[in-house]
This record gives C-alpha cells, sequence and structure tokens, in this order.
C-alpha cells in the first residue's frame, strides 16, 4: 500500500500551490510590462489623459471663482491609471464604481465633459441634475456608478455590482477604484473575503498616490505594498507603474483575461502621484515643492507618452492640434455650465425614494 503523504507536507504543498497562483499574474505581467499600442491607440490614450488634466485645472480654476462649492478632489496627476485601465474595459457589459476623485474616472469612460462641469457648478444640466456636484456623481446608461464621499464605501458597493453580473450572468466585470488610505477600512477586508468566496468578476484597483489625504503612505500603513493585502484572501496582486499609460493598459489586459475565465478578483496597485493638494481646501504642506517638482518633471503620464510619440515619429504639429482641440471642448464644456439653469426647486423631491409594487 502506497504511503500516504503527511497533514502538513499536504498542508505545505497546497500553500506552495496558492502561492505560486497569487504570483502568476505579476509574472505575467513583468514578462508583458507595456502594451503594444498602435501610434493611434496611443494617440487617443494621449488625447483622454489631456482631456482629463485640462479639465481638472478648469475646475480648479471654476472653484476659485466661486463657481464650484462644496468639495473638489482633482484629478491632475493620476491620468494614466484611469485611461490604461477603463480604455481595456468592454463598455457594454462593465461597471465601474470610485470614491470621491471621480471627474478623471468618468473622462476616461466617455462621458461628455459639459454635464461633468454642469453638475460640478451644480447645474440642472448636470450628469446628476445638479445634486451631486463633485463627489457624487452617476451614469447607469454608462454603468458608472459614483462617486462616493464616504471611504471606502465604494469597495463593498462594487462587490455587490460584481455579484450582480456574475448573478445575472451578463459577462461584465466591476472595476472597483479606492485609495491607500481607504485600504485600511475595515469594509474593504469584508468585500475581499466575499468577492474570493464567491469567485465575483471585480477588480480591485488602488490608486496609491502616497498620501492619505496628508499622511504619507509608510506612517499609516503597516504594510505598504498594497497589492499584498489580497494574500490572505487568496487574491492575485499586481504591482504597477501607475504613471506609465502603456504599463498600466498592459496590466489591465492580464487582469481582465485572468476575471474574464472564472478565476475570481483580482487586486491591482497603481503606484501614481497627485501633483495638487487633497482637495482645493488642502494646501499640500505636508510634502516638499522639490518632491512635486520632481514628479511633474521625470514622471509625468502626458509628457512620458508625449515623448514616445515624437520618438515614433508622430509630427509635434499632430499632437499641438490635439492640445488645442482639447482647450476647446473644456472651455466649451466650462461656458455650457456657466450657462446652464441651476435645478428648479421641484428637484428637491425627485430621486428621494424608490416606490416597489
Amino acid at each position: 500500500m502506497a504511503k500516504q503523504p503527511s497533514t502538513k507536507k499536504a498542508a505545505a504543498a497546497a500553500t506552495e500551490d496558492e502561492t505560486f497562483a497569487l504570483r502568476s499574474l505579476q509574472e505575467a505581467h513583468m514578462a508583458n510590462p507595456r502594451h503594444g499600442a498602435s501610434d493611434e491607440d496611443l494617440l487617443k490614450f494621449y488625447e483622454q489623459m489631456v482631456l482629463i488634466r485640462r479639465f481638472e485645472e478648469k475646475a480648479g480654476q471654476l472653484y476659485g471663482l466661486g463657481l464650484i462649492g462644496g468639495f473638489c478632489h482633482l484629478y491632475i496627476g493620476q491620468e494614466a491609471v484611469a485611461v490604461g485601465l477603463q480604455s481595456a474595459l468592454d463598455a457594454e457589459r462593465d461597471s465601474v464604481i470610485t470614491g470621491y476623485r471621480d471627474h478623471g474616472h468618468m473622462l476616461a469612460y466617455g462621458i461628455d465633459p459639459k454635464v461633468i462641469m454642469a453638475e460640478l457648478t451644480g447645474r440642472g444640466a448636470g450628469i446628476s441634475r445638479g445634486k451631486g456636484g463633485s463627489m457624487h456623481m452617476f451614469s447607469v446608461d454608462h454603468k458608472f456608478y459614483g462617486g462616493h464621499g464616504i471611504v471606502g464605501a465604494q469597495v463593498p458597493l462594487g462587490t455587490g455590482l460584481a455579484f450582480a453580473h456574475k448573478y445575472t450572468e451578463d459577462g461584465g466585470v466591476c472595476m472597483a477604484y479606492f485609495g491607500d488610505g481607504a485600504s485600511n477600512q475595515g469594509q474593504v477586508y469584508e468585500a475581499f473575503n466575499m468577492a474570493a468566496l464567491w469567485n465575483l468578476p471585480i477588480i480591485f484597483v488602488v490608486e496609491n498616490n502616497g498620501y492619505a489625504m496628508g499622511t504619507a503612505v509608510k506612517r499609516g500603513s503597516a504594510e505598504t505594498h498594497f497589492y499584498r493585502r489580497g494574500t490572505a484572501f487568496r487574491i492575485p496582486g499586481m504591482d504597477v507603474n501607475g504613471m506609465d499609460v502603456l504599463e498600466v493598459r498592459a496590466a489591465a489586459e492580464v487582469a481582465l483575461a485572468h476575471v474574464r475565465a472564472g478565476k475570481g478578483p483580482v487586486l491591482m496597485e497603481l503606484k501614481t502621484y497627485r501633483y495638487r493638494g487633497h482637495s482645493m481646501s488642502d494646501p499640500a504642506k505636508y510634502r516638499s515643492r522639490e518632491e512635486v517638482q520632481e514628479m511633474r518633471e521625470k514622471h509625468d503620464p502626458i509628457d512620458a507618452a508625449k515623448a514616445e510619440l515624437l520618438k515614433r515619429g508622430v509630427s509635434e504639429d499632430r499632437i499641438k492640434d490635439i492640445d488645442k482641440q482639447i482647450r476647446a471642448v473644456v472651455n466649451e464644456a466650462a461656458d455650457f455650465a456657466e450657462s446652464s439653469p441651476e435645478p428648479e426647486m421641484s428637484e428637491l423631491y425627485t430621486d428621494v425614494l424608490v416606490e416597489s409594487y
């Protein structure tokens, strides 16, 4: 009779298999770390990133003029994350949910800048009819489910969206964004557990911009490698340079292939950087001017994409034309917002409850 392996050896072998499986996605990503985009694809990525940058700069100006009230969290510096990831999604079936730094994600999903800017300024023509503002924008038509002001709240909601995808068998994947600060919220780990337990089609995306509001990652997190945080739930992690749109896109394709194959959730950490403060009310005195300047000069995602395009032989004039067109689009969006009326008073009573029969 063959000798049976000991319980300890069997457990060790199982653990080794699981560890290999958890590492496999990162190894697949490192084998082909950058997307082989065509010139036209890269031009599109560049255009989308410039749109986000110029839109957010204009939003900052309108906030300074008092045309945007409440909180406003700009996405300047992080453009490659949303563009690289969402360019790989299937807009017909996949869903997106994020936190309060949401303008960039909406723009990357192809939503009209006019209705986003109108929402920022609290106008009736806004995508949430002026009632959501900067932090709470939705577009069910685009399967974009917010925009959430409570730190980490979107992660369990995203897990629910993934459950819906699986339940209805629509083939969709949910992409749920959250920040390095939200990564320390307990509900995030409850969501990880359920997503892994039920084998849900979801990609958890940590946008690690280095600072949770004003606290550096190393001061607030014992485990600063956020892509490892799913290991306890057998969720594979991926460590990605979020300042390189081609690397982000390549990583997105690896993660999506894994999830669409029915292998369960993936946790991606995108190392990125925001040039502005946490919100418009944050002077960002917790970091040096030299640090921000170095990131702008040496790691800017838009400059990197432009350099790659020039290297490929795309003309400077073509790139300048894109920049000019984007400025016109953003100015038109601002004009549309400023000229649009505020919501009717009757809007106070709409979208308050849903009646079921």
